[in-house]
C-alpha cells in the first residue's frame, strides 16, 4: 500500500494520490503507479516538509519512526532528514515499492538508519520489532475496509507516549481554471463528483469492509484511545506560470483521471479532457500558460498515554 499522493481520493478523494487509479475498476496495483507516486511526492515535498517540521515540534526527538503505507519511500526519507538521529522503518505491501524506497534511502545517504517492511495495514502493521516513537500515515489508512480496527492496530504499535500522525482528507487538487474557453465550465469540480462516487465504490469492495464511521479522525483517534492533541491544514500553492515539473504532473494527473473515471463522464467532458491532453493542441495543458497546482492536505495528531 502505497501513499495516496494526490490521486484517488486525492491517491485523489481528498486526490488515490486516487483518480480512478488509472482503472476502470477499482482494484490499485500501487506498484504499476510507481513513477506517478514518485512525481507528485517530489513535487509535493514543500507541503510535506512544512507538516513534518510542525511534527517535529510536537515531537522532537523519536527514536524510530515509521511510516505506514510508505511507497516509494519519498516522505520516507524526508522524515529521516527531519529527525536525523531516528531510525526510519518503511512499511508498505508493495515490495517492488519497497525496494525503490531502499533505492533512495540509499542515495540519500542514510541507508545505516533506514529499515523496510513488506505487511498490509490490516494486518497491524506485520512483524514490527520495536514500538514507534512516531508513526506517520499518509493517504494510506483509507484502503483498509475497517478503518477503525487498523487504527486500533496502529495504536498498538506505539511506544507510551508515542505519536500518531494521520494525514487524510483535505482538499482536491486544482490545476485549471472555472472557465478554460473550451467545454462547459467547471470541468474539474464534475471529475470531482465521479471521483467521490468511484472513491465510495471502492471503500465498499475492500476486503473486510464494515459500515462505514463517520470520518471524524479526532473522534476516531480518541475512540481507540489516542489523546487527540492537533490538527493542522498545509496548502501547496504553485501558481501559474509552472515550472516544467509541475506541468508534467498536471499531465499525469489529468491522464490518469481520464482513463480511470472515463465510463462516468458524458461526451463533452471527455472530449474536452482529450483536447486537455493532446500535446498538438494549442488549449492543450502542454500549452495553456494559466495551469496551476493548487491543493490542502490535512493532518490529525494523537498521542498514547
Amino acid at each position: 500500500m502505497a501513499h495516496d499522493h494526490g490521486n484517488d481520493q486525492n491517491r485523489d478523494h481528498g486526490q488515490g494520490q486516487g483518480q480512478g487509479q488509472g482503472h476502470s475498476h477499482t482494484h490499485i496495483d500501487f506498484a504499476e503507479m510507481l513513477p506517478m507516486l514518485v512525481q507528485e511526492a517530489e513535487l509535493f515535498t514543500p507541503l510535506y516538509t512544512e507538516a513534518a517540521s510542525w511534527l517535529r515540534e510536537l515531537r522532537p526527538d523519536p527514536e524510530l519512526v515509521v511510516d505506514a503505507g510508505s511507497g516509494p519511500g519519498v516522505i520516507s526519507c524526508l522524515l529521516a532528514d527531519t529527525f536525523p538521529t531516528a531510525r526510519v522503518m518503511a512499511v508498505d505491501g508493495a515490495e517492488p515499492l519497497l525496494a525503490a524506497a531502499r533505492t533512495r534511502a540509499a542515495r540519500h545517504g542514510i541507508a545505516d538508519r533506514f529499515g523496510t517492511l513488506q505487511a498490509e495495514l490490516g494486518d497491524g502493521l506485520g512483524d514490527l520489532e520495536y514500538p514507534a516513537d512516531l508513526l506517520w500515515a499518509s493517504r494510506s489508512l483509507h484502503h483498509v475496509g475497517d478503518q477503525r480496527t487498523a487504527l486500533a492496530g496502529f495504536v498498538d504499535r506505539l511506544a507510551p507516549g508515542g505519536t500518531l500522525a494521520l494525514l487524510e482528507g483535505g482538499l482536491p487538487p486544482r490545476h485549471l481554471p472555472r472557465d478554460i474557453g473550451i467545454g462547459r465550465p467547471g470541468l474539474q469540480a464534475r471529475l470531482d463528483a465521479i471521483q467521490e462516487e468511484w472513491f465510495a465504490r471502492m471503500r465498499a469492495e475492500l476486503p473486510g469492509a464494515v459500515v462505514e464511521d463517520v470520518e471524524d479522525w479526532p473522534a476516531l483517534l480518541t475512540a481507540v484511545g489516542l489523546r487527540h492533541t492537533g490538527t493542522r491544514t498545509f496548502l501547496l500553492d504553485i501558481p501559474a506560470p509552472v515550472s516544467e515539473e509541475a506541468r508534467a504532473f498536471i499531465v499525469t494527473s489529468l491522464t490518469h483521471r481520464r482513463d480511470g473515471l472515463a465510463e462516468g463522464l458524458d461526451a463533452d467532458d471527455l472530449a474536452t479532457l482529450n483536447r486537455l491532453l493532446d500535446p498538438d493542441d494549442k488549449a492543450s495543458v502542454f500549452h495553456r500558460p494559466d495551469v496551476f497546482v493548487l491543493t490542502a492536505l490535512t493532518v490529525y495528531v494523537g498521542v498514547k498515554a
